[in-house]
């Protein structure tokens, strides 16, 4: 009769595992949901110059690219013929319009709607490397960056 203490016992953990499991699951039944948080990071119909949003006609291609760019970095003096929008994830950027001289600081956290078809630069003016989340909307197998000579 050695095997009915180990029956027994191996019986009442079954029971006891089978009411923790299930006292358990009525527990997480009556958690309340935990509630999706959205904030809303930028609405605009317009560049960062005022110019309207245009988006290619045919055969979209969607890219997206993170960009970091050093403490004291510059870009170089460019354009996009299509719709970039860029997100700041970290730092400070500041772009300016080659064409007037207006320049823009960006902060972490500022949504970017970059300028169509007029040459810019953006330049690090912070401590810190800007980390950059950018995603471009362009006809499909072009490039959405065109160098200044």
């Amino acid at each position: 009769m050695a095997s009915f203490p180990a029956r027994a016992s191996f019986f009442a953990g079954a029971i006891a595992l089978a009411l923790f499991q299930s006292a358990s699951a009525h527990a997480l039944d009556n958690t309340p949901a935990a509630k999706v948080v959205v904030t809303p990071l930028a609405s605009t119909t317009v560049t960062a110059n005022g110019q309207p949003i245009v988006l290619p006609q045919k055969n979209v291609q969607v890219l997206v690219s993170s960009f970091e760019i050093p403490p004291g970095a510059s870009l170089p003096v460019h354009m996009h013929p299509s719709a970039r929008y860029a997100y700041v994830l970290e730092g400070q950027l500041q772009v300016t319009n080659a064409e007037t001289g207006k320049s823009t600081s960006y902060k972490t956290g500022d949504f970017i709607v970059e300028m169509l078809g007029t040459w810019h630069q953006g330049a690090n003016v912070g401590a810190e490397p800007v980390k950059l989340l950018v995603i471009d909307q362009v006809e499909e197998g072009t490039a959405n960056t065109l160098l200044k000579k």
